[in-house]
């Protein structure tokens, strides 16, 4: 498994990291203040988790003047459902369309 998914499982792996990029999904583009606007952490405890999470390239930056925006990255996360988590699905949807076709099938015998 490529280095760069074990750093966005890790980062995924804490409550506080997957709050903030809710927050992210809700409202992107937020300053580090934005983000911490109502959180039960310190505003250090919140760069240290968006250190993180830029580090597993879920959340990118972008400086307005002196504002240094938040961006969440949804590619990894989908790099991680194309992985480990759509190729179970597709096979589900597979047997479900299956069933589907032959219980319609035998209901017009």
């Amino acid at each position: 498994m490529p280095r760069h998914v074990d750093k966005v499982f890790k980062a995924l792996a804490d409550p506080s990291r997957r709050e903030l990029l809710d927050r992210l999904h809700a409202n992107n583009g937020q300053t580090l203040g934005e983000l911490c606007e109502g959180l039960h952490m310190t505003r250090q405890a919140v760069t240290k988790h968006l250190v993180l999470l830029e580090a597993a390239t879920l959340v990118v930056t972008v400086w307005r003047g002196r504002e240094k925006l938040h961006y969440l990255n949804p590619v990894p996360i989908s790099e991680i459902y194309e992985r480990w988590i759509g190729k179970f699905e597709r096979h589900r949807l597979r047997a479900l369309h299956q069933l589907k076709k032959g219980l319609e099938e035998n209901s017009y015998d």
